[in-house]
């Protein structure tokens, strides 16, 4: 499955997304306002990790585990943590939201996934929905990150454009209705609290276990 934004290889043998220099400090924002204090978080497609370093090292007292099905994002998760060195980043996971089996034991204080929905077939959406029900904690948080389509929300030009490039790489990939990831959530035990508004037409959208 595919996880990761048109990435160019560093010397250092990880990978680098130019997204992730634009909306890691908007991001950590929104986290460092909602996410506990301490506790497991579980990163669903991880991409190239870049985000599980600045996001871990900026949050020390939450144990971090990132994951991605793709051994190329692996490879490049394991390249960076190495060279941050951090204490509460964990090795990357080969999961899979698709396939159960490779989902970690909870209880799970939180599960972060970034930039996942729009460029995975639908069946990945209901994946991760499962998963954070099944795996969190009550009262657990969901976090997802990227941009929607809104109801009662004009699409952006640029979304617009954006959702057409990605149904033109993949018709199974594109730009997800709100109402329709936030009914699947539901579906799993995972309610919709609160939408934030972000950078460049994106959303935040925190889920919690009930």
């Amino acid at each position: 499955m595919q996880t990761m934004d048109p990435a160019r290889a560093n010397p250092e043998g990880a990978l680098a997304s130019p997204a992730v220099a634009r909306n890691t400090g908007p991001i950590l924002e929104v986290l460092k306002a909602h996410m506990p204090a301490t506790g497991r978080v579980l990163e669903v497609a991880a991409g190239s990790g870049e985000h599980a370093v600045a996001l871990a090292g900026a949050l020390p007292g939450l144990d971090w585990t990132p994951s991605d099905p793709s051994a190329e994002a692996r490879a490049s998760i394991t390249a960076w943590a190495a060279g941050a060195a951090l204490p509460n980043l964990r090795d990357p996971l080969a999961l899979d939201v698709r396939d159960p089996a490779s989902w970690p034991e909870g209880p799970l204080q939180a599960v972060v996934c970034i930039n996942m929905i729009h460029i995975s077939p639908w069946a990945a959406t209901e994946g991760l929905m499962a998963l954070a029900g099944s795996r969190l904690a009550t009262g657990g948080l969901l976090v997802l990150y990227g941009p929607y389509r809104e109801a009662d929300v004009p699409l952006a030009d640029s979304n617009a454009a954006f959702d057409e490039s990605l149904k033109g790489r993949n018709p199974d990939w594109g730009l997800r209705d709100r109402d329709g990831v936030a009914a699947t959530a539901r579906a799993e035990g995972l309610a919709l609290t609160m939408r934030i508004g972000m950078p460049a037409n994106n959303l935040i959208l925190l889920f919690r276990r009930v």
